[in-house]
């Protein structure tokens, strides 16, 4: 008879388990699955430059070393004299190289006959008047720069230009996803999510060289033009539709 008991109070106690389950399991609502639609959209914005980058450079040949330091540290001073003379102040030059090293002479036969010292002293200037770009050049290289590379272009402050062309990329996505819902017979109903990608200011770059010393001093302005720098941005957005 107790075992009757025992047997009866398990089944009682499995039932109330399995009903109190049951309810969530069986009534659990399946999500919602939603419909989207994702679209791309480019914005440009063409800016005139207003600054550029340049780097400016001395380099020395002698066969002392020290003479090689020192003749290259009175030329390289008169350049940065020359660029400042021309209104650069002198938080906008800043040194980016400074180096030294042996090169040997060979003759014929493939004997070294000698070694000369090569001084290298390479300073990056800000120009922000770039009308005075040209004239600025042409100061550098008649002071003793021999080497004048990398000019590039860039406007100073771009937060409205990024700002417009944002804009106009999210008009061009938008206008991209109502065509698509018309054409394919749908309505739009929220953005989900948005992202971006700036591609910022393409710049223009220069790469040459200078005379040297006073080798273009009868020469006309060094010819410089800027052109123009685009601001791109693409934008994705992801609508749901119905």
């Amino acid at each position: 008879m107790r075992t009757k008991y025992f047997a009866f109070a398990v089944l009682a106690v499995l039932a109330l388990v399995l009903s109190a389950c049951g309810p969530t399991t069986i009534n659990q609502a399946a999500p919602e699955n939603l419909r989207t639609l994702n679209v791309s959209g480019i914005g440009v914005v063409y800016l005139t430059p207003d600054i550029a980058y340049i780097n400016v450079g001395v380099n020395t040949q002698r066969e002392n070393a020290s003479e090689a330091v020192g003749v290259n540290k009175a030329q390289t001073t008169a350049v940065i004299e020359a660029i400042k003379d021309f209104g650069v102040d002198a938080k906008d030059i800043r040194t980016t190289n400074f180096s030294i090293w042996s090169n040997p002479q060979y003759d014929p036969s493939g004997q070294i006959q000698g070694t000369t010292y090569v001084v290298d002293n390479t300073v990056n200037v800000t120009v922000r008047d770039l009308d005075k770009l040209g004239d600025l050049l042409d100061a550098a290289i008649s002071a003793g720069a021999n080497s004048i590379y990398s000019i590039q272009f860039d406007v100073a402050d771009k937060t409205q230009a990024n700002k417009d062309a944002r804009a106009k990329a999210v008009e061009d996505a938008k206008d991209e996803a109502l065509g698509l819902a018309e054409s394919a017979g749908l309505s739009l109903v929220d953005i989900q999510t948005i992202s971006y990608y700036e591609s910022g200011a393409s710049p223009y770059y220069f790469e040459g060289k200078g005379g040297g010393g006073g080798a273009v001093s009868e020469a006309a302005t060094v010819p410089i033009q800027p052109g123009q720098l685009a601001i791109s941005v693409t934008v994705n957005l992801i609508y749901t539709i119905k």
